[in-house]
């Protein structure tokens, strides 16, 4: 039986995990800089992530996520179920020229990408940090009293 520090401690070493497999896509794709016909490709977990956060914070409002199919006659199918939608989804990148080769990996977008990506993931790691310090501060200022 675990306990929860706080509702965005779960999010943020979500958003850690999300980070270091985005990490090793795009360092996937500077190694594969000089393979012929490589597409790169890239991780879309933002919107995975934006889902995770309104289900913590009860932000769902009145609006389900969820576009239910239409059914008029009995025989019409229910439409396809157990989609999991809670891990990120890789994507080929598009808008970037293939070189002669058929490769698409441009060494300037994807260290553009890799430094952003290294930001994000020291600013959740900063902010990780934080609330556990305040966790622990709590702890210790109640056992004084």
């Amino acid at each position: 039986m675990g306990f929860e520090i706080s509702k965005s401690n779960k999010l943020m070493v979500e958003g850690l995990n999300a980070r270091a497999m985005r990490q090793d896509l795009v360092s996937s794709n500077i190694a594969n800089i000089d393979t012929p016909f490589y597409k790169s490709r890239d991780i879309d977990f933002e919107s995975t992530l934006i889902q995770k956060s309104k289900e913590i914070y009860g932000e769902h409002g009145n609006t389900s996520s969820k576009l239910e199919m239409a059914q008029t006659n009995a025989s019409h199918l229910t439409g396809a179920t157990g989609f999991d939608n809670s891990k990120a989804t890789v994507y080929l990148r598009d808008g970037q020229m293939a070189r002669n080769d058929g490769n698409t990996v441009d060494l300037d977008v994807e260290s553009s990408e890799l430094g952003k990506n290294a930001m994000m993931f020291n600013a959740l790691s900063s902010a990780l940090q934080k609330d556990s310090l305040i966790f622990k501060s709590v702890i210790e200022y109640s056992a004084k009293l």
